[in-house]
């Protein structure tokens, strides 16, 4: 994960596990300060998942996030696949991007299409209130990513929350990578790290983070 949550529909009866990040960055944007633990339980069977993701900053100034999602993913070939995801997102604490007036739960659903190392994201954010790109609606991500499989690339863009001025624009240009740090013969400590540029609002974020 590049400090981008995306459910994976590959998983097989229940999981669970902790990411750490030293700083929680999300298509382009920086949430709170501090590292940020985030935690996930799922079900899964087939194509099918069901679970439970958030994010806690470790900070005075915490970015609390809660997530509820549901995803399926079709088998199209040999290396393609096609995902269909439904996200409730809770945003709470003392983290206030998201005014009161405008609520704290948000729908999203999102489609992705895999091409072998070729993904390809659309999802659409729907408020309860009005949406932060002024009419009232949501905001809209476009995104594309290719794994290399040393490194990968992320090219993202959006309106509303992701840009300075809410019109659409490029707002995620990412470069990542993962190891796994050996820690003895038998258990090995995966480690991400990502360098993400956003050109709207000017944001340059450097992640590191690991999963347990």
């Amino acid at each position: 994960m590049v400090t981008m949550f995306t459910p994976s529909a590959k998983a097989q009866e229940w999981d669970t596990g902790l990411d750490i990040y030293s700083s929680y960055i999300w298509r382009g944007a920086k949430f709170g300060s501090g590292p940020a633990f985030q935690p996930y339980v799922e079900f899964g069977a087939g194509g099918f998942v069901i679970g439970a993701w958030g994010s806690v900053s470790a900070s005075s100034d915490e970015a609390l996030e809660m997530d509820l999602y549901a995803a399926y993913e079709f088998a199209l070939g040999e290396s393609s696949t096609l995902g269909i995801t439904l996200t409730d997102y809770y945003f709470g604490g003392d983290w206030t991007k998201f005014s009161q007036e405008d609520g704290v739960h948000f729908l999203e659903p999102m489609v992705s299409l895999g091409l072998g190392g070729l993904s390809l994201t659309g999802a659409y954010m729907f408020y309860d209130g009005a949406g932060t790109d002024g009419d009232g609606s949501g905001d809209m991500y476009l995104e594309a990513a290719y794994d290399f499989g040393t490194f990968g690339l992320t090219l993202g863009g959006g309106n509303g929350q992701y840009t300075d001025d809410t019109e659409f624009s490029i707002c995620n240009i990412g470069i990542s990578t993962s190891k796994e740090i050996a820690i003895t013969e038998t258990f090995t400590l995966p480690v991400s790290g990502a360098v993400i540029l956003n050109p709207s609002t000017g944001g340059f974020f450097i992640t590191v983070g690991l999963s347990l």
